[in-house]
């Protein structure tokens, strides 16, 4: 085995980035404080061709040093979004016929291994604060909720763990 230069790994230029066909999958960022993780959810958003990112309530936006730091340019290829208020962002999709889901835990929630996405409809995801997690008139405004399933001792992942785990969960159940 060896491994592979940068220059083997067929990467897409920033134009031809924004010219690809995108993964039906948005991504609602509410109240995220660390710029560090804003800045990781901009890089697995790109590795995985999501359509957007709205950056919402208290969470920084690009330009910034820190989430520069962390996305590694990705904020020049993912299409983003600032609204200061989330509520209005899950209407405004709902009314275009996205589905909106709030990654929480909740009652009733559905266990990431269990949800099922159609491909033939597109998907908004809602990613909350690192401490309180999604609001709950987010939550009651989302068609539903997606739970990633845990084992261990904690009750939490951090959040920029949490999109990678979801993203590439749901990309590959609409790839196949």
């Amino acid at each position: 085995m060896r491994k592979l230069a940068n220059s083997e790994l067929d990467r897409k230029s920033v134009d031809d980035f924004k010219k690809a066909e995108k993964t039906p999958i948005i991504i609602i960022l509410d109240d995220i404080r660390s710029l560090h993780n804003i800045g990781s959810v901009f890089r697995t958003c790109d590795a995985f061709l999501i359509e957007k990112i709205y950056l919402c309530g208290i969470t920084a936006t690009p330009p910034n040093k820190e989430i520069h730091k962390t996305a590694l340019g990705a904020t020049d290829t993912v299409t983003w979004e600032y609204q200061k208020d989330v509520l209005e962002v899950i209407n405004s999709l709902k009314s275009e016929d996205t589905e909106v889901w709030a990654i929480e835990q909740v009652e009733n929630s559905v266990f990431l291994n269990d949800f099922a996405p159609e491909k033939n409809k597109k998907y908004a995801l809602v990613f909350g604060n690192e401490v309180k997690g999604v609001s709950q008139k987010a939550v009651q405004l989302c068609n539903g909720t997606i739970e990633i399933p845990q084992l261990g001792t904690k009750h939490s992942l951090n959040i920029s763990v949490s999109t990678g785990i979801v993203v590439w969960d749901i990309f590959q159940k609409l790839q196949h």
